[in-house]
């Protein structure tokens, strides 16, 4: 006695995949959160100082000899588990004042060391991405 035929099984299977591809896309796409500020954790090696820093999405920041640009900054929803990750270029001014890319790359903030940004000086890292900052948004009327 067989149990599953060859034309059972495609069945089954084909039932399994589309149920299983209608469900997957629409939770992933209504997760994610586009926000316009992303907060950053920078380290002096000089000084052994920490300080965090919030940067509007598509604004440039120094720190130290670093100029730290966020492209994106996605969190998720509340009822997801949290998982903060951003599109980021760092750029190094040298000593002879040239600007000189050093990163560009996704950083996950539940991964730190993952793809933090490692100077000789100074190391920065993302820490979370929010809709608002107390710092004031750059004004584009200037620009």
């Amino acid at each position: 006695m067989k149990l599953f035929t060859r034309k059972n099984l495609l069945r089954a299977v084909g039932v399994s995949l589309a149920l299983g591809s209608s469900f997957l896309p629409q939770a992933a796409a209504a997760a994610r959160i586009e926000n316009s500020v992303a907060v950053f954790s920078g380290l002096d090696k000089i000084t052994g100082r920490i300080t965090t820093f919030d940067v509007y999405v598509n604004e440039t920041v120094q720190f130290g000899a670093l100029q730290v640009t966020p492209k994106a900054c996605y969190s998720r929803d509340q009822t997801e588990a949290q998982k903060i990750d951003g599109f980021v270029e760092v750029d190094e001014i040298t000593l002879d004042r040239k600007i000189r890319r050093i990163f560009t790359g996704w950083m996950f903030a539940d991964s730190p060391g993952l793809n933090a940004v490692e100077h000789p000086i100074y190391d920065v890292w993302l820490k979370d991405c929010k809709q608002n900052s107390n710092v004031p948004a750059p004004d584009k009327a200037a620009k």
